[in-house]
């Protein structure tokens, strides 16, 4: 790797619920990467409207998304899959300056047993098809909102274990 590269990571909660278990999650693994040293920007997509190429989704765009070389991607179960509001925004963005050529880790989150496995199988063929290398350890975390203190923060120890680990791999990834 060219040593005058450098690497922007960006979270992504990959849903417009407001209030979100995802956001939550998203917003832990922000503050335990800034407890590694790593700044990160943040991306929500409660505020963006996705109806069609907005301003915000532009702006976004080029604060956020364009600078990114690497994607966390914090993605909820919706129907077996992922939410729809996620993969719109993959398709309203310029595709080309956004995604190709860059990296992704997927953590899926759900109520339920399965942790998103197979929205994170549907998101990673999308992402392959837009050209993105996605991290293989794809982390399923399941019962989320049992995981949740009264503070809707992560506090059972191998989760944050594990998350922890996923978040080094992709660190060197």
């Amino acid at each position: 790797m060219n040593a005058t590269f450098s690497m922007h990571y960006t979270i992504i909660a990959g849903t417009n619920r407001p209030g979100s278990n995802t956001a939550q999650v998203a917003l832990q693994m922000r503050d335990m990467l800034r407890q590694k040293g790593v700044d990160t920007s943040y991306l929500s997509l409660e505020d963006i409207p996705l109806d069609r190429r907005s301003d915000a989704l532009a702006r976004q765009e080029e604060e956020i998304l364009i600078p990114t070389t690497h994607f966390i991607l914090v993605v909820p179960e919706y129907n077996g899959s992922f939410p729809g509001c996620l993969k719109t925004v993959m398709d309203l963005s310029d595709i080309q300056t956004v995604w190709w050529g860059k990296k992704a880790m997927l953590t899926g989150v759900s109520t339920g047993r399965a942790g998103n496995l197979r929205g994170m199988e549907h998101l990673t063929g999308i992402l392959h098809y837009l050209k993105v290398t996605v991290l293989p350890n794809r982390l399923p975390i399941s019962g989320v909102d049992k995981l949740m203190d009264a503070d809707r923060h992560i506090r059972d120890e191998a989760t944050l274990a594990a998350i922890s680990a996923q978040l080094d791999e992709f660190l060197r990834f």
